[in-house]
C-alpha cells in the first residue's frame, strides 16, 4: 500500500500526532518495539484480543495474520481510518472501536487486553489511570490479562533541560526517498509528573529545504513502579508483575522500561 506524500503543513496549534493516520503510519507504522512481545501474548491467549490505543495497526494487524480473533479500540477516528484500509488491502475486516481507554464500554469480554506502546500515559489524572484500569478489568474473562508498556522516569529523560528541540530521528520516504524528521521539543512539570511535547514533522525536499512543517503537541504522565503497583491494587486485580524490558528481565535500572502484566481472579 504507498504511503501518502504530505504536500502542505498543517494546522499549527491544537493539533495531535494522531489527528493524521497517514502522517503517523508513515513515521511509526513499522516501528517494531515490543511487536513478538504483544502478537506472541496474543496468539497464547486462548480466546479474543483487544488492542487498546490500537493506532494505524502496528500490533493488530500482525495479530490478524497470525490468526488471532483481535478487534481494536482508539479515540482518534484518523488512525482507524487508515488501520481499517491497511487491513482492507490484506483482505482483513476487524472490528473497530472509536472510544476512550479510560471510558469504553463494550459487550465482549477478552482473554487478553494490550494497551502498546506507551499509550497509558496518555491518562493524565489518576482518575483517569484508575477508571482505564478498572474498564479494562471488567472487560476482561476469568483469568484474563492485561499487558501494557510505560517508560520508567529515570533521571535521564525527566531530568532533562525543559525546553531543548531535539532531533527524534529522520527517514527516508518509502515512495520518494526523500528526509522526513520529526522534532521534539519537551517541557515539563516534575511536581504534576507530566512531561509537553511539541513535535514537528518535517519534510523535506532532494536539497534538504524544509518544504512542509507538521506541528503538533500532545501530554504525558508518568508514573513510578510504587505508583503503578498501588493503581493496580486499586482497580481490583488480583496479582500482577512489572518486569524491566520486553525480554522479561527483572526491573532493576532506571533505564529500564516498565512491562505490566495484571491478571484478573480466576473462576
Amino acid at each position: 500500500m504507498n504511503t501518502p506524500i504530505p504536500t502542505q503543513s498543517g494546522p499549527a496549534t491544537n493539533a495531535t500526532p494522531f489527528d493524521d493516520g497517514a502522517l503517523y503510519d508513515l513515521l511509526l507504522g513499522d516501528f517494531d518495539l515490543g511487536l513478538d512481545f504483544y502478537v506472541g501474548l496474543a496468539k497464547a491467549a486462548r480466546g479474543p484480543v483487544l488492542d487498546v490505543a490500537c493506532g494505524t495497526g502496528r500490533i493488530l494487524i500482525p495479530c490478524l495474520k497470525a490468526g488471532v480473533d483481535v478487534e481494536g479500540l482508539d479515540l482518534f477516528p484518523a488512525m482507524l481510518t487508515r488501520l481499517r484500509e491497511k487491513a482492507s488491502a490484506l483482505g482483513f475486516n476487524p472490528t473497530l472501536h472509536q472510544a476512550d481507554m479510560a471510558k469504553f464500554r463494550l459487550s465482549r469480554r477478552y482473554a487478553l487486553i494490550m494497551i502498546p506502546f506507551n499509550a497509558f500515559p496518555h491518562n493524565l489524572t489518576t482518575d483517569d489511570q484508575l477508571a482505564c484500569l478498572q474498564t479494562c478489568r471488567e472487560h476482561l474473562q476469568p483469568g484474563g490479562l492485561l499487558a501494557f508498556d510505560t517508560v520508567f522516569p529515570g533521571l535521564h529523560w525527566i531530568g532533562t533541560t525543559s525546553g531543548t528541540r531535539v532531533l527524534e530521528g529522520e527517514i527516508a520516504h518509502p515512495d520518494t526517498g526523500l528526509p522526513v524528521r520529526m522534532w521534539d521539543t519537551r517541557t515539563f512539570e516534575r511536581v504534576q509528573q507530566l512531561q509537553h511535547s511539541y513535535n514537528e514533522v518535517e519534510v523535506l525536499d532532494a536539497a534538504r529545504k524544509v518544504v512542509a512543517t507538521f506541528p503538533s503537541k500532545t501530554t504525558l504522565r508518568w508514573i513510578y513502579k510504587p505508583e503503578m503497583e498501588l493503581l493496580l491494587r486499586t482497580a481490583g486485580f488480583a496479582r500482577w508483575q512489572i518486569l524491566g524490558d520486553f525480554d522479561g528481565r527483572p526491573l532493576e535500572k532506571e533505564t529500564d522500561a516498565m512491562i505490566v502484566q495484571a491478571w484478573t481472579e480466576p473462576t
